[in-house]
């Protein structure tokens, strides 16, 4: 049995689409991130650095995106969610690199700027850039990461659940999707898998 500590809508949007996806045997754990549940300490004996999602599994628990998604893959290789060369997976873990360390950064810049700075002047500064720099990472996926029609081209991987946040971050800070025709063809088809409705439901999106 897998556990899936999630807060609703946060980036655990990922794994549990995921999880949903592989058919695993899983739970879920909710951690009401705006009740500051993420800083309590039963929380913080799971996670010490007090983010969602985390993975509690047989061994231990996983944490950071990137890592889940894989974890979730490997153990569930009927799914096939893994690509099944050296380059192709180099290429997956790549563009899930760049979803964790740059596109999620750059979005948290929009509600987390305390996490970079105390001055209200720069944190004003920060969600005013947001946007371009969200318009700049959408169309970075666009040109050179989304092969479609699924992320790594005819087949569903680890990387489509994960390139699922990626227009709800454009649309909370103001980027229109319609400007990214693949990403926009991405985000409905990931709305037609029953996975993906299962899971929004559960979160109440």
């Amino acid at each position: 049995m897998l556990t899936l500590y999630y807060a609703k809508g946060s980036s655990a949007l990922a794994p549990h689409i995921l999880l949903e996806e592989v058919g695993a045997d899983y739970a879920v754990h909710e951690v009401p991130i705006a009740h500051g549940a993420h800083h309590e300490a039963s929380f913080l004996e799971i996670n010490p650095k007090a983010r969602v999602p985390a993975l509690m599994t047989p061994n231990g628990v996983i944490t950071e995106n990137p890592a889940i998604l894989t974890y979730i893959a490997a153990t569930h290789p009927q799914a096939q969610m893994l690509p099944d060369t050296p380059f192709a997976r180099a290429g997956a873990d790549a563009l899930n690199a760049y979803l964790c360390a740059t596109v999620h950064v750059a979005f948290a810049h929009l509600q987390r700027g305390a996490r970079w700075t105390d001055s209200e002047e720069a944190q004003a500064a920060m969600k005013a850039k947001v946007a371009g720099n969200m318009a700049e990472c959408a169309a970075m996926i666009e040109a050179h990461y989304l092969t479609g029609p699924w992320a790594m081209g005819d087949r569903y991987t680890i990387c489509d659940a994960y390139l699922f946040l990626v227009p709800r971050w454009m649309a909370k800070a103001g980027v229109d999707l319609a400007d990214y025709p693949k990403l926009e063809a991405h985000h409905n088809a990931m709305l037609e898998r029953t996975a993906t409705l299962a899971v929004m439901a559960i979160h109440g999106i």
